[in-house]
């Protein structure tokens, strides 16, 4: 999140006359943690196909879930987190240890 999500989506997001909603706590909002769990467990899994595994990605995977996270209706409804046009999405870091790192040693 911190790292790539965040840069690859430069909406404007906030209420008001905004298209986009985001909360910088994102870990906050349960259906917000699981979709971006599973967009990550995906991204990790499809990043080692070099042929089509990022297009993938963001077919099956970024296409679907983001509109639903960012929706003015979806879970970030009621958020009244900002950016600018062109800024990535907000973002606070997560309490340290919600997120262990799963990744083998190299």
């Amino acid at each position: 999140m911190r790292d790539r999500l965040r840069h690859m989506y430069s909406r404007r997001v906030g209420p008001g006359n905004a298209s986009f909603r985001w909360a910088a706590n994102w870990w906050n909002y349960p259906e917000a943690l699981a979709r971006i769990d599973a967009l990550w467990r995906a991204w990790e899994h499809l990043r080692l196909d070099g042929a089509t595994g990022s297009s993938t990605w963001w077919i099956e995977h970024a296409d679907h879930h983001m509109p639903i996270l960012m929706s003015t209706e979806g879970p970030f409804a009621k958020s009244e987190d900002t950016n600018k046009p062109g800024e990535p999405l907000p973002y606070k870091a997560p309490p340290e240890g919600l997120f262990p790192d799963m990744r083998e040693p190299s």
